[in-house]
């Protein structure tokens, strides 16, 4: 496809096309009618003046007969103008004015029309149009009134080319325009596709280039890059989380093999050694326990949920404390509940609990090693105006500013060398709950440790009374 035939056959060039056909034809109209307009007037201005001279010879002749009127006739003849005359009798002979002869192009009785004439005493070699009414005089006579209108077809036609040329120049400025434009929205939108194959091509970090110029197709340019950097950050993303399922469940898989080639070899010697069957069965169920975690995540990022009922707050954080109570102990963690009474969500129970639960495991996992006595986990549940905050503090080492965002992502653990048991999925599930919820999830600094908090809007007629942070019941459990 050739430039100008891939240039025509552009969107953008066929709407500047029929824009340009549509004015062109309006133009054409107001120029139709404005030189129909003029040439009405001109023509109605000759018809009243003829008129008006026809009647003021009447009357001359009418005060003094045929003497009169010749001698107006010839006064008025010897006045250089556009008025043309000629008085004759019966014979056509003329006795005053300054058309030669009687037009043969008039009719002879008493109408009017077009005529082309000499001057009477003129050198004959010009013929000029002009335009008149022969009039019958009593007595055998003929009056001939004329106008000359030469000069006014002149102006009409020179009007008629000066439109013509007009509308001329107007369709070849819509053609080069519309031409002009299409040719720089072709470029731009060429530039666009270029960017797009070289994204297909795997080049995620191209940009669709943008002008500044604040046009609709810089806004669309700046919509295309937002999800193109949506894009990339996704598909970063995706590599990570297949590179750290790759890594968890490599490392398992490994284990589980090699405690079943060993509990083989031991079945094949008489013998089966418990510990490696017990342990292989530990390792799947981690595995299990990871791809439950996954089919949860894909569910509540989807949008699954099942019945929402109205969930009391403090009750809920209360049933999660109790239910690691034991854990709490037998590692020695003091473990404190402080919860604000009457604080109502409308939530799914269940998962709102288990995201609960896995701040709680999160918190006994990493925050509350290696304190002795002094390792303590906070869970608080307050309102902050038409929110409800359920919170879990603990006072380990914490999160780095820097880490706090990716530490929200699937398969994230900030300890690398991933020796600790946990798939990654705890604190990205509790996100997902938050946000299937239509809340949020913050991670903030407990001075020391890490304090999680999840952010739900409260009923609307708990909006309204919400009790301030810090009221309400406390329990602790050591």
């Amino acid at each position: 496809m050739t430039a100008l035939a891939k240039l025509l056959g552009t969107t953008a060039f066929r709407w500047l096309l029929a824009y340009c056909l549509a004015f062109i034809i309006a133009s054409a109209g107001v120029v139709g009618y404005i030189y129909w307009q003029t040439n009405d007037l001109l023509t109605h201005q000759v018809v009243q003046t003829l008129d008006s001279e026809v009647k003021g010879l009447r009357e001359q002749f009418e005060l003094g007969g045929i003497r009169l009127l010749d001698k107006v006739v010839a006064e008025r003849s010897a006045n250089a103008g556009s008025g043309l005359y000629f008085l004759g009798g019966a014979d056509s002979a003329r006795l005053s004015g300054n058309l030669s002869g009687f037009p043969s192009e008039l009719p002879s009785d008493a109408g009017g029309g077009t005529f082309h004439y000499a001057r009477a005493g003129g050198s004959g070699g010009e013929e000029r149009s002009a335009v008149g009414v022969a009039i019958a005089v009593p007595g055998g006579f003929t009056l001939v009134v004329g106008r000359d209108i030469a000069d006014q077809l002149e102006f009409a036609g020179t009007m008629r080319r000066i439109l013509l040329w007009g509308l001329g120049l107007i369709a070849a400025l819509g053609l080069g325009g519309g031409l002009l434009a299409s040719r720089g929205i072709l470029g731009r939108i060429d530039g666009m596709r270029g960017t797009a194959e070289t994204i297909m091509a795997g080049d995620l970090s191209r940009r669709i280039p943008v002008t500044g110029d604040g046009d609709e197709l810089d806004r669309l340019a700046h919509s295309l890059n937002g999800m193109l950097e949506r894009i990339e950050q996704l598909m970063v993303a995706m590599r990570e989380v297949s590179d750290n399922i790759a890594h968890d469940l490599r490392t398992p898989l490994s284990r589980l093999r090699t405690r079943l080639e060993s509990a083989l070899r031991d079945a094949k010697s008489g013998g089966v050694n418990r510990d490696q069957v017990v342990r292989s069965i530990e390792e799947t169920d981690e595995l299990i326990k990871t791809f439950n975690a996954m089919l949860s995540l894909a569910r509540l990022e989807a949008g699954t949920s099942g019945e929402r009922t109205e969930v009391d707050l403090g009750e809920l954080a209360a049933g999660a404390a109790d239910l690691y109570e034991p854990v709490a102990e037998e590692r020695g963690i003091r473990l404190t509940t402080r919860a604000a009474p009457g604080l109502i969500v409308t939530a799914d129970r269940q998962l709102l609990g288990q995201a609960v639960t896995n701040l709680i495991d999160n918190a006994l996992k990493y925050g509350a090693t290696g304190l002795g006595e002094h390792a303590a986990i906070d869970i608080s549940v307050s309102a902050a105006g038409p929110l409800a905050e359920i919170a879990v503090a603990d006072q380990g080492a914490g999160i780095a500013l820097v880490d706090r965002e990716r530490a929200l992502k699937r398969f994230v653990r900030l300890e690398t060398s991933r020796s600790q048991p946990g798939t990654g999925l705890g604190l990205s599930l509790v996100v997902a709950v938050a946000r299937l919820h239509g809340g949020s999830v913050r991670l903030e600094d407990n001075e020391p440790g890490l304090r999680v908090v999840i952010a739900l809007p409260l009923t609307p007629a708990q909006s309204a009374v919400s009790s301030p942070p810090g009221h309400g019941s406390a329990r602790v459990n050591a």
